[in-house]
């Protein structure tokens, strides 16, 4: 039997137990329906019907948030957005496109019949020196 003192004791083991972490959840971000939008792209920017189908993508993503289906209101809600940015679009541009080809052609059309009378009036010129 050992009798020496003090006795020496196994240290104690320093791993420690991890502490649980902790990470505060707020409410889930409620995605937007984009449905004002849509219905102003159906209205007044009706282009091949884009508005039309971002407006039925945009109440069914209204109708899944209402039923709390976060995660399909937010599929439906990326798709309203994805036909009403190609409405809009293709209905800002498209004027503005036509724009630039109606006074391009314009010019075209301005230079070409100057050219023409110059043409003419030469020819015409021409011909009132050889009667002489």
């Amino acid at each position: 039997m050992d009798t020496s003192y003090p006795r020496e004791e196994p240290a104690p083991s320093r791993k420690r137990d991890p502490s649980p972490t902790v990470i505060a959840v707020g409410p889930a971000a409620v995605p937007r329906d984009h449905l004002v939008w849509s219905v102003f792209n159906t209205i007044y920017m009706n282009l091949c019907c884009l508005g039309v189908v971002a407006l039925a993508f945009s109440v069914k993503a209204r109708d899944r948030k209402a039923v709390g289906d976060a995660e399909a209101a937010q599929r439906f809600s990326s798709r309203a957005k994805c036909y009403n940015a190609l409405a809009t679009a293709g209905s800002l541009l498209l004027p503005a496109l036509l724009a630039g080809l109606v006074v391009t052609g314009a010019l075209h059309l301005s230079k070409l019949a100057q050219d023409s009378v110059d043409f003419l009036s030469y020819q015409l010129s021409m011909g009132d020196g050889d009667e002489d």
